[in-house]
C-alpha cells in the first residue's frame, strides 16, 4: 500500500512540474529545439531542475540498501553507448521535435490537449508495443559486433 501512495504522490508532483513549468506546452518545447529562430531556454532550467535533485538522489541511495517502501533497488543502467541506444534516442528525439512532447508531458496534458494529442499518444503506445517485435527482427538482420 505505502508503495502505492509513493507512486501516487510521486506521479502527482511530476505531473505538477510538467504543467507549472509549461513542458505540456508544444511551442514551449519546440521553442527550445528552434535554436537558430526564436529560441526558448525553459527547456534548460527544467532539465537542471529534475538533474540536480536526481543526482543527490542517487547519492543518497548508493548509501541504502533499500527504498523508504522497503523494496530493493533496481539495477543500474548500462553506460554503454551500442545500436539500441543509438536508434531508442533517434526515434526518440525524432517525435519529440516533430510532436513537442515526450511521453511524461503528454500523459500529462490527455485531459486538456484533445484530439491530437490523443493520435499522438496512441502512435506512442503503438510504438512502445511494437519496439520488441522490432528490436528482435533488427537483431537477427544485423547481429551486434
Amino acid at each position: 500500500m505505502i508503495r502505492l501512495l509513493f507512486a501516487l504522490l510521486s506521479g502527482s508532483l511530476f505531473g505538477a512540474g510538467l504543467l507549472v513549468s509549461g513542458m505540456t506546452d508544444t511551442t514551449k518545447v519546440q521553442g527550445w529545439l528552434d535554436i537558430f529562430g526564436d529560441w526558448d531556454p525553459t527547456l534548460a532550467f527544467v532539465m537542471g531542475g529534475a538533474m540536480i535533485p536526481m543526482a543527490l538522489a542517487w547519492r543518497i541511495a548508493a548509501r541504502r540498501r533499500s527504498a523508504l517502501t522497503g523494496a530493493p533497488f533496481p539495477p543500474a543502467p548500462s553506460t554503454r553507448i551500442d545500436r539500441k541506444l543509438i536508434l531508442g534516442s533517434v526515434a526518440f528525439g525524432a517525435g519529440w521535435g516533430l510532436a513537442g512532447l515526450c511521453p511524461g508531458p503528454s500523459i500529462a496534458a490527455l485531459g486538456f490537449a484533445g484530439p491530437p494529442l490523443y493520435v499522438f499518444v496512441a502512435a506512442m503506445l503503438a510504438g512502445m508495443a511494437i519496439a520488441p517485435y522490432l528490436r528482435t527482427h533488427l537483431d537477427k538482420a544485423l547481429p551486434a559486433e
